[in-house]
Formats: C-alpha cells, sequence, structure tokens
C-alpha cells in the first residue's frame, strides 16, 4: 500500500468521479484507475461500486476513508516536521481555539511567537470544542485550545490544563444597570433580562443556558445566533445584556459596562489538546511551551 494510491483513492471518494479526481492530483485519469485497481487488489476488496455517472463507496471503501485521511495528515505532519528542523526557521504551526479565546487569551502569545519565529506560518481555526477536538482526531490540528469538560470523552486526545477564567456580564452603559445596580449579581439576576446569546455549538452558549435553567429559569434572548464580535456589538448597542469571559470583557475597549458575578459565580476551564498518538510537530511544541509558561 503507497500515500500514493490512498492519496488517489482520498480524491475519487470525496469528488465521486475518476476523472476529477485525476485532475486534483495531478495525474492522467488512466494512471490513476490502475493504481486504484491495485489497491484494491492488495486489500482483496473493492472500494468503489461503478456504475456510469454514479461512484459510491462499498462498505470496505467507508472503513477505509477515514484511515486513509488520517494516515495522509500523519505522512503531511511528518513532511513538516523534517522541514522545520532547521532552526525553526520555516514550517506551520496549525492551531484550533474558541472565538472567545482567539479574542482573549492568543493576540499577545501569537505576536510573542511571531516576534521569536518570524518564518513560522501561523494557521487559526475557530470553532467551538466538539468541532476542534473532532479536527484534532483526524490531523487537521496540531493543537487546539478547548473547554473543559470535552464535549465527547477522547481517549485519543491529552489535555493539559491552561487557565480558569471567570465570566462577567456586559451591558451598554446606557441601560440600567443588571441586579438592581449591585457591584456583583447572581445567575438568578438576569431571570426576566434579555439576552444576547452565541449561536449554537458555542461553549459559552451552552454553559450560560446551562447555568440559567439550574437556577429555575429559562434564559429569554432578544438576540441569538451571533460570533462574538456580534454578541459584543449587540450589547453595546443596547439590545440586552450577554456572558463572557472576562479577558475578552477586559479587551473589548469602551461601551461596555462589566459587572462580575457574585460567589460561586461562573467559571470555565481551558485547556491545551492534542493527539496522543502523534507529537505535536517542533514549532507547535514550543508554541506549546509559550502558552503554558505565559
Amino acid at each position: 500500500m503507497q500515500l500514493q494510491q490512498l492519496q488517489y483513492f482520498v480524491a475519487v471518494a470525496e469528488t465521486r468521479h475518476f476523472t476529477r479526481a485525476a485532475e486534483t492530483v495531478h495525474v492522467a485519469q488512466p494512471s490513476l484507475s490502475q493504481q486504484i485497481k491495485a489497491l484494491e487488489r492488495e486489500l482483496g476488496a473493492d472500494l468503489f461500486l461503478r456504475a456510469r455517472g454514479n461512484i459510491t463507496l462499498t462498505d470496505a471503501g467507508e472503513a477505509l476513508l477515514p484511515l486513509a485521511r488520517r494516515i495522509l495528515a500523519d505522512a503531511d505532519t511528518a513532511r513538516h516536521e523534517v522541514l522545520e528542523l532547521v532552526q525553526l526557521r520555516r514550517g506551520r504551526v496549525r492551531l484550533g481555539a474558541t472565538p472567545s479565546l482567539c479574542t482573549g487569551l492568543l493576540p499577545d502569545v501569537l505576536r510573542a511567537f511571531h516576534d521569536r519565529y518570524p518564518g513560522i506560518r501561523l494557521m487559526i481555526e475557530e470553532g467551538g470544542s466538539h468541532d476542534l477536538v473532532r479536527e484534532l482526531a483526524r490531523g487537521a490540528l496540531d493543537l487546539a485550545l478547548v473547554v473543559l469538560p470535552l464535549p465527547t470523552a477522547s481517549p485519543a486526545l491529552t489535555t493539559v490544563e491552561l487557565l480558569r477564567e471567570d465570566l462577567v456580564v456586559v451591558s451598554s452603559p446606557e441601560s440600567p444597570r443588571p441586579g438592581g445596580g449591585r457591584r456583583a449579581v447572581r445567575i438568578s439576576d438576569l431571570e426576566g433580562e434579555r439576552l444576547v446569546m452565541f449561536r449554537h455549538g458555542y461553549d459559552l452558549r451552552e454553559l450560560t443556558v446551562a447555568a440559567c435553567r439550574s437556577a429555575g429559569f429559562e434564559p429569554d434572548f432578544a438576540v441569538e445566533g451571533g460570533e462574538m464580535d456580534a454578541v459584543l456589538g449587540f450589547v453595546r448597542a443596547g439590545l440586552g445584556m450577554a456572558v463572557v469571559p472576562r479577558m475578552v470583557a477586559a479587551r473589548s475597549g469602551r461601551g461596555l459596562r462589566v459587572t462580575p458575578l457574585a460567589r460561586p459565580g461562573l467559571h470555565r476551564t481551558i485547556a491545551l489538546a492534542h493527539r496522543s498518538d502523534v507529537a505535536p510537530p517542533r514549532a507547535a511544541r514550543e508554541l506549546q511551551r509559550m502558552l503554558l509558561e505565559r
């Protein structure tokens, strides 16, 4: 079994067309077909059901596809690991993070990393913890900043706790103060308040909704479905309040009133995760060190 054969197989599986797959991998279609047939002979099973204008995966093909993608991703990681061994002058780091961490935690660390290693290309992917865990597992990311506990148990990942962050309530200075003006508010004080809520899949959405339900009420949404910048903008415009990380509130500038939550408050635990079965590339390990030492 050759990496090239797996690459051709994945191309056909994704395009469902031999000619288009050949164009994708820049090879003649007959050569691609011959390599697919050779792979099928070696495996002793057909990988595709071939009908005019309709290429579908067999059960064997469905089983092979995620494994082939992971093998190709690992091979790509190995190539980059070798390339970046020269004094960390070149290479890349593929880092996943939740949008709030991209706003609050990462800017200073990434600036310091870029100043020290200007030749390293930083590739940042924003997403919820569930999506980032999936991308890590399939080899599309080197590291990810995720919120613990993970949405699903994942023994294939190693996580290191990075920080425990307080959540606060932000509101427009022109709107009435939450909790009747107290210096710190309880989650129960948000009952009846109009909230600006993140889209589904945001860790902060699930955490806030769960806290409201624990306090015995369903949150009332003025606006929902936004990303972090949109949520902060809607709050500034006076559409409602939002629960956000303290670091995000501190970086958000003027136009927001920040009110802490009374004890025990709300917190979230941030961890740095990577695959357990593959060591992160050297540049990623250096970024990992800087994050842990920040």
